[in-house]
């Protein structure tokens, strides 16, 4: 039987914590989705054309990971694809008890779907999207936040005329 895994986020945009838990996560399985979740009544940072074409590039070396996009509940994504699990990025006790109550919702909503709760390396404990977000608007070194294959893309979204 296939191991089928989702690992679904905002990704606006990617960052290096991200990264690791995906290449963590596909090490896990045989096939990991990894979803841009999005509201089409919210409006991101990023676009989500741009955010799915970050995460390709990240993960382009991955043989078993797909990058999608979905705009309804994480669980239809994971019944869509025939997934048994799902993996979440915990950075500390703030991200466990939010993360915690989430599984919980979601083993109600697909009781045979399970979390696998997977710890940020302690090096990346305060790296995060949002991190990312004011460091680059404020024009702060922002690197060893991202990826390198997509550092242009968030440093020209912020610095246009840089």
């Amino acid at each position: 039987m296939e191991r089928i895994c989702v690992y679904a986020g905002s990704f606006d945009p990617v960052t290096v914590g991200h990264e690791d838990i995906i290449r963590r996560g596909a090490a896990l399985c045989d096939q990991l989705y990894v979803v841009v979740m999005y509201n089409v009544n919210k409006q991101g940072c990023f676009p989500v054309a741009q955010r799915l074409d970050m995460l390709r590039r990240v993960t382009c070396d991955l043989q078993n990971v797909r990058v999608d996009a979905w705009d309804g509940l994480m669980v239809d994504y994971a019944r869509k694809v025939g997934a048994g699990f799902v993996i979440r990025g915990i950075r500390g006790v703030g991200d466990l008890e939010s993360e915690a109550n989430l599984a919980q919702i979601n083993a109600r909503l697909m009781p045979e779907l399970e979390t696998v709760f997977l710890l940020t390396r302690p090096e990346l404990g305060c790296v995060s999207s949002s991190a990312v977000r004011e460091a680059a608007l404020f024009g702060a070194d922002f690197s060893s936040f991202v990826p390198a294959c997509i550092h242009a893309d968030v440093k020209a979204h912020f610095n246009p005329n840089r």
